[in-house]
């Protein structure tokens, strides 16, 4: 019997059941709106790949739309538009999704055309090859794409030799050596049960959807799937030395998990340092020397990992005095930031929480990914009393715990007048 628990005040319209073989099914009514947005959200991403399997998941994600038992391609795509809504779907490092967005009154048909791409899809050997020179041509555009490439390089210089570091695209190796074996190998391994959110928000009704999730993913067969390989930071460079306009760059250090009770205060710092027209990068950087046209800080965390940087592109000849400036201003930061900074990156920070729960994708972003990382769904007060909670201490600790990691560089373009990776590792050490 399916079983209904208790969301812990996440919200009083969010209802959530598990079905006897582990899917979970979450459902937010959001009283004054029309659509209604659904989706599955699956556990299992680009670092779930083996070795040669770098870009499979990718690839699933693309042939999703290319053919089921029932309907063609283009029946796929008019069974939605038909009704006036959209179908997409997207991978990244940890989770895989397929989402639709409807009218709330055709939500059945948006869920029986989830439910037959993600259950009876054939991976026809003709579809199957026209996709892989789609994704090969995307990989191309990518090559193409200075500020794309550095990213990449960025990360695999920081996990190196680990599928978490490696390309979510995959390499055309990999792409062109993938066949319907190997993608029906993977979905068995990985996509799993209990590794699988449906999602719905909007003009939605809790027990409809518990229905059609039934109907639709209740006969998939438990499994327990595989432990993904652990994330170990690393540290290291590539250098890509290109004819361009433009150097790209990225300068990182180890970051946090989003399951370290220290990741509010490192992400307070990201914003701080590099998160928007006054942060200390952009301020000293852009607006005071005129070095880059932009800069920014960030931290991605992970389930069991993080990775912080700082990317910007500028002029060859502007690289010294680039990197030099900002490590500077990241070495000043982590000593003397101040508590009116900490209060405006509090408030931007629960800004764009709170407005990415305004739409109903938002809202079954957020359910699918915290109970597949949680278990349950976090209320947003919650989060911004751990939000409101980080103090100067707390955010200048995490600075300086960052700076004592390893740095990772990545760079592409002219960029002969780079510093050294150990020169920039002194610069840090010197804080």
């Amino acid at each position: 019997m399916n079983r209904h628990f208790a969301t812990h005040g996440a919200s009083p319209d969010l209802k959530v059941t598990r079905l006897d073989n582990g899917i979970t099914v979450a459902t937010e009514a959001m009283p004054g709106v029309a659509t209604a947005t659904l989706g599955v959200y699956v556990g299992a991403g680009s670092r779930h790949e083996r070795a040669d399997e770098n870009g499979l998941s990718h690839l699933i994600e693309h042939m999703a739309f290319k053919g089921t038992g029932s309907r063609s391609a283009r029946r796929i795509a008019e069974d939605i538009e038909n009704v006036g809504g959209e179908i997409n779907a997207a991978t990244s490092v940890e989770s895989t999704s397929y989402t639709a967005r409807v009218l709330g009154e055709d939500a059945g048909i948006a869920l029986d055309v989830i439910g037959d791409i993600l259950t009876r899809s054939t991976f026809e050997a003709g579809e199957l090859a026209r996709e892989k020179g789609v994704i090969l041509q995307e990989y191309a555009a990518v090559e193409d794409t200075p500020d794309d490439v550095v990213y990449d390089a960025f990360t695999e210089a920081a996990f190196p030799g680990q599928p978490i570091g490696r390309p979510i695209l995959g390499r055309p190796e990999t792409i062109q050596s993938f066949d319907r074996a190997a993608i029906e190998a993977y979905l068995a391994r990985e996509y799993t049960p209990d590794r699988m959110v449906l999602a719905a928000a909007g003009a939605v009704e809790h027990e409809a959807i518990v229905a059609a999730a039934e109907r639709h993913f209740g006969g998939i067969r438990p499994a327990e799937a595989p432990e993904a390989v652990p994330g170990r930071y690393g540290g290291g460079e590539r250098r890509i030395q290109r004819k361009l306009e433009q150097a790209n760059l990225v300068i990182g250090l180890p970051g946090l998990s989003f399951r370290d009770d220290r990741y509010y205060a490192l992400h307070t710092f990201a914003q701080i340092l590099g998160g928007g027209l006054t942060s200390r990068l952009w301020h000293e950087v852009r607006e005071t020397r005129g070095l880059a046209y932009e800069i920014q800080a960030f931290h991605w965390p992970f389930s069991d990992c993080g990775l912080f940087g700082i990317g910007a592109g500028t002029a060859g000849a502007d690289l010294p005095e680039l990197v030099e400036v900002t490590l500077a201003a990241t070495v000043r930061a982590a000593a003397e930031l101040d508590s009116d900074e900490i209060v405006r990156a509090k408030a931007q920070l629960k800004v764009a929480l709170l407005t990415a729960l305004e739409t109903p994708g938002g809202r079954i972003e957020r359910n699918a990914r915290q109970l597949l990382a949680w278990g349950r769904v976090i209320p947003s007060e919650e989060v911004i009393a751990k939000v409101d909670a980080v103090t100067v201490d707390d955010v200048r600790e995490a600075g300086r715990a960052l700076l004592a990691g390893a740095p990772t560089l990545a760079a592409i373009g002219p960029i002969r007048k780079l510093p050294t990776l150990a020169a920039i590792a002194a610069q840090l050490r010197a804080a």
